[in-house]
């Protein structure tokens, strides 16, 4: 027989998440953005001139410029696109995007 307090599997403690765990603070100890890297880039690569990044992150009104002016004709998407990237982009509170997923 079997001992009943002992389980098949490994469980995970009451509250914990079952997976990676995002990260709450950068390096340099500033928090970090509870917004995700990955839908940042895709909209900036796919949608960058309409600035829908921006308000993903809740930039609204850098948000409607980018609308209004194509994204700086382009070169404030890239820019934003090269900030992403490179981990320095910040959302609308100034907390950098630090998780991919």
């Amino acid at each position: 027989m079997t001992d009943p307090t002992q389980q098949p599997y490994p469980q995970q403690p009451y509250g914990q998440p079952a997976g990676p765990v995002r990260p709450t603070t950068a390096p340099d100890g500033t928090p970090a953005s509870d917004k995700l890297i990955l839908p940042a880039f895709l909209l900036v690569f796919f949608l960058g001139p309409l600035g829908i990044h921006r308000f993903y992150v809740g930039k609204i009104g850098t948000g409607i410029l980018m609308i209004l002016t194509a994204g700086g004709l382009g070169v404030w998407a890239l820019i934003d696109l090269i900030m992403i990237v490179v981990g320095a982009f910040k959302d609308a509170e100034g907390r950098k995007l630090l998780s991919w997923t």
